[in-house]
């Protein structure tokens, strides 16, 4: 093998790259394995029960023939379900990584989600609405549900990437061409969660049938088929667990990494907690980690940075199945449901995510463009403040179009022209919401994809649901702030609310890539730790 830098000897196949070949040869990913793609389809059954019941949510509070509650009730809760489903992951983090490992804590919370499931469903039949049941068994459900999903949802992303072994680059002939490559496993990491989310995003597609289901039979119907699906991911999970590579837990690896962060702010270093920089200051207290755990915390810290400017992200997707189906609900919709619209983005994320994983990643790849993670979460966030951006001109010709001007669905002329007890919309079409839910799309792939990667990439292996939790409440923060914004998601004031959250994504995206950019081109230093730690296991299992 040639040393870093030799520009004339060739690494020989399966040995890591010089610095040279790095400069120069093409980077590739390689196969996913089997077992990454059966936990894969239990996340699509579990997303396909979570979005086919919440995408239903804010229809089922406000109509009649639900619990006739109104909008504003109906964003609340629906703003707090989001909240809730995501500040759960903590505790589904900690009992994984510290006490049961993620395998037995996803089956564990599994168990609870069906009973929320299970409790949407009857309490949404008419007999139970009669009863005046309806409302708190909501409420007990969704509650139920939030606390099933978070346990899910901090773990199934880390398991999946579990699946996948390889640590280190290493170089590569490709047998048809003779080309020299370098296999590099943060290329793969990727691919693993474009499948992820390309499996998110095709359960999410039970939006499209569901609102179907809602209107012809009622919300009982497609509240049992979120139920019977979520089942049949459960019966996948528990039957493929012969496949998986399962790490077990590792005791009080949080309080530990906690001990390490406090040290860093006592001693005003990152560096402060090394047992090799205390033994230089004399102190020889020892403790429970070595040097190459606190790089692998500051390397942690820094994707944290990354996660506190995502809140104002969720902020706008948490619009999608609120104010942007009730904005969808003002317009006509010429037979199709308000709650359709919605399934837009899905249908582009699908379109789109082969192409960026079949075409355009690799051909950037072979001009040695490497399109990293902060310029693909920053791409993401502009890409959904012009959704949030359009949304606003939506409004805007909404509220340009009679019978009720700039108080939709409100105006005695709606009430008079309107059939059955639904009024009559304002006189635009719905789907000229479409370009919104284009850019929503986009956002998702650059975000949704790049967001659980990086927390997984960068986390410590002991720490990866925790590091996980952590992205996901990010989403909560989100819920939170959206949560904040419901007295003024009322007509017409909500057209300054969609303006406001715009300018401040582009604002926010804008500061972020100025502050953490620096991160991309550190980017293989970074994962350099991976090769390093694969190093040290292997000599702890030598000696």
């Amino acid at each position: 093998m040639s040393v870093d830098g030799d520009e004339g000897a060739q690494t020989v196949d399966g040995d890591e790259p010089t610095l040279y070949e790095k400069r120069t040869l093409r980077r590739v990913g390689e196969k996913l394995p089997k077992a990454a793609y059966i936990v894969a389809v239990v996340e699509l059954c579990e997303r396909f029960s979570y979005y086919g019941a919440q995408g239903l949510f804010q229809n089922y509070i406000t109509k009649k023939s639900g619990l006739g509650k109104g909008r504003t009730t109906a964003t609340a809760l629906t703003i707090f379900f989001t909240f809730f489903s995501y500040l759960t992951p903590i505790l589904g983090a900690i009992l994984a990584d510290q006490y049961f490992g993620r395998y037995k804590t996803i089956l564990g919370f599994a168990v609870v989600y069906t009973i929320g499931l299970l409790i949407l469903w009857v309490t949404a039949l008419p007999v139970a609405l009669e009863h005046g049941a309806g409302f708190g068994g909501f409420i007990a459900a969704i509650i139920t549900i939030a606390l099933g999903t978070g346990g899910i949802k901090s773990n199934v992303a880390p398991l999946i990437a579990d699946q996948y072994h390889r640590k280190t680059m290493a170089i590569k002939t490709l047998a048809k061409t003779g080309e020299r490559v370098i296999i590099d496993p943060a290329i793969t990491y990727h691919r693993i969660y474009l499948v992820y989310y390309g499996c998110i995003e095709l359960g999410s597609l039970s939006i499209i049938g569901t609102p179907f289901m809602e209107k012809d039979y009622g919300h009982w119907a497609p509240f049992l088929l979120t139920f019977c699906m979520f089942v049949v991911g459960i019966t996948i999970l528990i039957l493929g667990r012969r496949y998986y590579t399962v790490r077990p837990p590792q005791g009080s690896i949080i309080q530990t990494a906690f001990k390490a962060v406090g040290l860093m702010i006592l001693g005003r270093s990152l560096d402060a907690p090394k047992p090799s920089v205390r033994a230089i200051k004399g102190k020889t207290t020892r403790v429970p980690w070595d040097d190459h755990f606190v790089e692998e915390l500051k390397r942690t810290l820094n994707a944290c940075k990354v996660f506190a400017f995502f809140p104002i992200i969720w902020v706008c997707f948490t619009q999608m199945s609120s104010n942007l189906v009730a904005q969808a609900g003002q317009m006509d919709g010429h037979g199709l449901p308000n709650d359709f619209m919605q399934s837009l983005e899905r249908i582009v994320i699908l379109l789109f995510l082969p192409l960026l994983d079949q075409v355009i990643m690799p051909l950037l790849r072979k001009r040695r463009i490497l399109f990293r993670p902060i310029a693909r979460i920053t791409t993401g966030f502009y890409c959904i403040g012009l959704g949030v951006a359009y949304a606003a001109i939506v409004q805007h010709l909404i509220y340009n179009a009679g019978p009720c001007w700039k108080h939709p669905l409100a105006c005695k002329a709606a009430k008079a022209g309107g059939h059955s007890a639904d009024p009559l919309p304002n006189h635009v079409h719905m789907a000229i919401q479409t370009p919104l839910y284009v850019f929503f799309g986009f956002a998702s792939i650059f975000l949704n994809v790049t967001g659980p990667e990086y927390a997984y990439t960068k986390s410590p292996p002991s720490l990866k649901s925790f590091i996980q939790s952590l992205y996901l409440l990010t989403v909560a923060f989100g819920a939170a702030l959206a949560e904040a914004l419901v007295s003024v998601s009322s007509d017409p004031k909500i057209i300054w609310m969609y303006v406001g959250i715009a300018v401040s994504v582009f604002v926010i995206g804008t500061v972020m890539y100025l502050y953490l950019g620096y991160l991309d081109r550190e980017e293989d230093k970074w994962n350099d730790l991976d090769r390093q730690e694969a190093v040290i296991t292997r000599e702890k299992k030598s000696g």
